[in-house]
């Protein structure tokens, strides 16, 4: 299953330094890696993208349980 993750390149040793463990994946294991830099990446486009619907949380938590009565 594809996931975003945060990494930080480093061109003195030719590597991305991840900021987190990537869980579930063994070592020396082959991954796919796609590059936005921070200044391609804007969030609310990508949420955007998504298609699908977006609110406050504890918002939407209430409609689902008003829904329920």
């Amino acid at each position: 299953m594809p996931r975003a993750i945060l990494a930080e390149y480093d061109a003195s040793e030719n590597a991305l330094r991840l900021l987190e463990p990537l869980t579930g994946v063994s070592d020396h294991a082959r991954v796919r890696v796609s590059i936005e830099t921070d200044k391609t990446f804007d969030p609310l486009a990508r949420l955007a993208a998504l298609n699908a619907p977006t609110a406050d949380i504890e918002q939407m938590l209430a409609e689902i349980a008003a829904g329920r009565r």
